[in-house]
């Protein structure tokens, strides 16, 4: 079987070669550039805590050591505090944020002598042909030549080749935002804590939004975002430097602190949907399929839930021969998400950043907005909360068996502590990522038990006996408790970590119907071709 070819060695193609890694799937890595990042502070991205986790789990590496999780956030409205939100160690919710250049090593780091994988540099693509059994691509440059695959993923960004040479249409909206940027090392009087400060009392240096945010980095590094305007006035270095002098004195009611210049630049925001994500056996993910980026919402976060979402559907496409309705999912699930998340943004940005109607009328609109910024920014509700696939062609239909949990089906699953089938305790999501379906029992009272008495108990020889027979390979896990799950409730989750169903009980005929569902359904095309070959 011929590798994967992914296009593009950003974050997201470089993720998506060590998803498909782990799940025993070579791939080959078409690196436009020379395989190495110019360091940029200004140039950062954050990550919700779940994505973090997934990025942890690819690289094994401590993200936290080389980002900075919000210790908390902070919201101003001219001199008053709209929000407060403190982070702990205990919840879950903290942001991460980390420079792009720094991340994009991690990863890379994590390739090193992966022998699944293979980099090529200087290799810029310039052709794509399909046929039945496969995709070949041509490369030009140092490197130029033919390359078999047996998949191809285009994750070459916002000027994405693969989508052009699939003649994919990309629709939407031009310069939504505009941002300077500065990445300083200075001393702010909230250590840890994000702040977004709407009509600061300052005058601000040209025109301005009266809007700046600012995120903490490792090292007492500060990266600091001013709203622009509506239109292309240039920022240039004197206005930028007086805006930074004026913030920082505004912050600290006196003199500008002493201040360290890294990096500047602008950040435009375009707001982007490819009409489709899979043409045959290529496929578009991250900024070659979606931008949007308003209002707090992060890009990157959305490429690596593509990934996410379409290393497990190829893998099982690779392993066990392809299955269209599984594949086709990618696009249904990921692409309405994400269309979901640019109209909230769109429906939203007018009332934010308008200077008339409702929003001078209305009591507690301030309020209102700055909940909805703040949801963008930590990824909450409309703006940014977590995908859950609750319209998925992978659904099951509706089961006799079917029982509510405080999951709806198609939401990402709560991380809970879960036995092993060899005995050992380990976290839900640490299973996640493997091709496998996960199959979790909820039954009190075992996680003090040796596993040997309570293996052969109970219900449990009839559900591994069932879990044996499933139509795709799933693990066995005991879980102590869920949230919502009654006991002796069965737990079905897919590869990505997103609950398929629960049943009320040891039901083989359902939970074989659920995970026949969760993969696309009955392959009717293999059987038939299986068929048509005796």
């Amino acid at each position: 079987m011929d590798p994967v070819i992914i296009v593009g060695a950003g974050p997201v193609g470089l993720a998506l070669a060590l998803a498909l890694a782990r799940q025993e799937v070579p791939t080959v890595v078409l690196d436009e550039g020379p395989g190495k990042d110019e360091p940029r502070p200004a140039r950062t991205v954050v990550l919700r805590e779940s994505t973090a986790v997934l990025l942890e789990r690819l690289t094994g590496v401590a993200l936290g050591e080389h980002g900075v999780r919000w210790a908390g956030w902070r919201s101003l409205r001219r001199r008053q505090v709209m929000s407060e939100i403190t982070f702990d160690e205990a919840d879950p919710g903290a942001p991460l944020h980390i420079a792009q250049h720094v991340l994009t090593a991690a990863l890379r780091g994590a390739l090193t002598g992966e022998p699944l994988v293979k980099t090529v540099v200087d290799s810029r693509l310039d052709s794509i042909e399909q046929e039945r059994s496969g995709v070949t691509a041509h490369t030009r440059g140092a490197n130029g030549t033919w390359w078999r695959g047996s998949y191809l993923v285009g994750c070459d960004g916002a000027r994405s080749v693969v989508r052009k040479l699939q003649d994919i249409r990309f629709p939407g909206r031009t310069a939504v935002e505009r941002h300077a940027v500065a990445a300083l090392h200075t001393e702010l009087p909230w250590e840890g804590r994000a702040l977004l400060h709407r009509m600061p009392p300052w005058r601000q240096s040209g025109p301005s939004a009266g809007e700046v945010t600012a995120r903490p980095l490792p090292d007492g590094v500060w990266r600091l975002d001013w709203l622009l305007p509506p239109g292309k006035d240039l920022v240039t270095p004197e206005t930028l430097v007086a805006r930074i002098r004026e913030t920082l004195a505004g912050w600290t009611d006196g003199s500008t602190p002493p201040y360290d210049l890294l990096d500047t630049g602008v950040h435009t925001v375009h707001h982007r949907l490819a009409r489709r994500w899979r043409a045959g056996r290529v496929f578009l993910a991250g900024d070659a399929a979606h931008l949007l980026g308003a209002l707090g919402a992060q890009g990157l976060d959305e490429g690596l839930r593509d990934v996410d979402n379409l290393s497990w559907k190829l893998a099982a496409a690779w392993h066990h021969g392809p299955h269209e309705a599984l594949l086709d999912s990618y696009q249904a699930e990921r692409r309405a998400v994400v269309a979901a998340r640019l109209r909230a943004a769109d429906q939203v940005l007018p009332v934010l950043r308008g200077t008339g109607g409702l929003r001078h009328i209305v009591p507690g609109t301030a309020r209102g907005h700055d909940a909805l910024l703040t949801d963008g920014h930590l990824g909450r509700g409309s703006l940014g909360a977590p995908a859950a696939y609750a319209d998925s062609p992978l659904a099951p239909r509706q089961l006799e068996g079917d029982v509510p949990v405080d999951t709806p089906p198609g939401a990402p699953v709560t991380d809970v502590r879960v036995t092993a089938e060899d005995g050992s305790f380990v976290q839900l999501r640490d299973r996640f990522g493997r091709g496998a379906l996960l199959v979790v029992l909820i039954a009190p009272g075992t996680g003090v038990w040796d596993r040997k008495h309570w293996a052969s108990a109970g219900v449990m020889p009839r559900l591994a006996a069932a879990v044996t027979a499933l139509p795709y390979p799933a693990e066995l896990l005991v879980a102590e408790s869920y949230p919502g799950a009654p006991a002796h409730s069965v737990l079905l989750v897919r590869p990505d970590g997103h609950l398929v169903v629960a049943l009320s009980g040891v039901r083989p005929a359902d939970l074989y119907t659920a995970a026949e569902a969760a993969v696309g359904g009955p392959a009717k095309e293999e059987a038939q071709a299986a068929a048509a070959a005796h």
